[in-house]
């Protein structure tokens, strides 16, 4: 069964009507108020979910809630993870170490960083049910990456658009003021985008070192994890969030979760891929959003974002992929997004 640390019910249980109720909330979870804040005990998902929702029922403004809470968060919340985001040299390293290490504060929730034409998206992915109480986690999550962005940044912090999966609700104005751009819901992910400029914004206490020190901490802590998520889930997340500095080893990615190059490849076995079909679905997918975002990128240009020492290398693994070269899949891509 997947987890979340009880970090986010806490923050959840504070927030709500005021925190009035924090105490009966948080006993449905088995936790008590004055207890000990500890981002590494972990509650079962479907609970977290079902307190969200019990939670947003006392709150007299449960369109907003999940923001308010995500704006309650600071990076020393989340222990050593927190600490790895904040010392990271630059927004990237931070959002590359979310995708890395998410897995210290849920099971059921990762993160990407996928690269596209003038930035990233900066993906949350969750697998389940879409029901209530993952609807306001998913928006509590990504206004909280916003919330601790904006703290750790040396400079001002601002996405350039908000994707959410999910229906509108009645009134999108909270939305729009707490992430400052457009926010587009019924949309098909929950992400937000950032420019190559914000990714690059060195962190106010951003150090090397520092963060090599943490990640040492933290790929202990995922290693000794009973994980719940899928391995191949995992090694495409660090593929997809290394491609713009060329392709991984294996051996690489396997230090990176825990293992040898040779366990890795047989327990990726026993999921029936491998680590090159796993390699190629990162590739695919990165230059199909290049490739559909618009046309000002050359083909030589997403060939070597996506990986690729050549153009020529690129276009035959496109079609072999696709079964279309890049630049007719980039004219049928554009040509449907001007229709109507």
């Amino acid at each position: 069964m997947g987890r979340v640390t009880s970090l986010f019910a806490r923050k959840v249980a504070a927030e709500a009507g005021g925190g009035r109720e924090a105490g009966p909330l948080l006993a449905t979870l088995g936790l008590e108020l004055a207890g000990p804040v500890d981002p590494t005990f972990m509650i079962p998902a479907p609970d977290y979910y079902a307190f969200f929702e019990r939670a947003a029922g006392v709150d007299p403004d449960p369109t907003t809630l999940p923001l308010r809470v995500g704006a309650t968060m600071r990076s020393d919340d989340y222990g050593p993870f927190g600490f790895a985001w904040k010392s990271a040299p630059t927004l990237h390293g931070s959002y590359q170490r979310a995708a890395r290490f998410a897995l210290v504060l849920t099971s059921v929730a990762g993160y990407e960083v996928e690269r596209c034409l003038g930035g990233a998206f900066m993906h949350l992915h969750r697998d389940g049910e879409r029901r209530l109480g993952m609807r306001l986690s998913n928006e509590a999550t990504l206004a909280s990456i916003m919330t601790i962005s904006r703290e750790v940044a040396s400079e001002r912090f601002r996405p350039e658009e908000v994707h959410l999966r999910h229906d509108p609700p009645e009134d999108v104005s909270g939305h729009e003021a707490y992430f400052g751009c457009p926010v587009y819901f019924d949309s098909d992910m929950d992400a937000f985008r950032v420019s190559d400029a914000t990714l690059r914004t060195p962190n106010r206490v951003g150090d090397a070192s520092i963060a090599r020190y943490f990640d040492t901490i933290l790929e202990a802590e995922v290693g000794a994890l009973d994980d719940s998520v899928p391995l191949h889930r995992r090694v495409l997340d660090r593929v997809s969030t290394a491609l713009s500095g060329g392709v991984p080893t294996l051996s690489e990615v396997a230090r990176e979760v825990g293992m040898s190059g040779r366990t890795l490849q047989r327990r990726l076995a026993d999921e029936a891929t491998s680590y090159q079909s796993l390699v190629d679905e990162a590739r695919r997918k990165l230059a199909a959003r290049l490739l559909s975002e618009n046309g000002d990128a050359t083909l030589s240009e997403v060939a070597f974002m996506t990986g690729f020492a050549d153009q020529s290398a690129f276009t035959r693994a496109f079609k072999r992929w696709t079964g279309h070269t890049p630049g007719s899949f980039r004219t049928q891509a554009l040509g449907r997004g001007t229709e109507g």
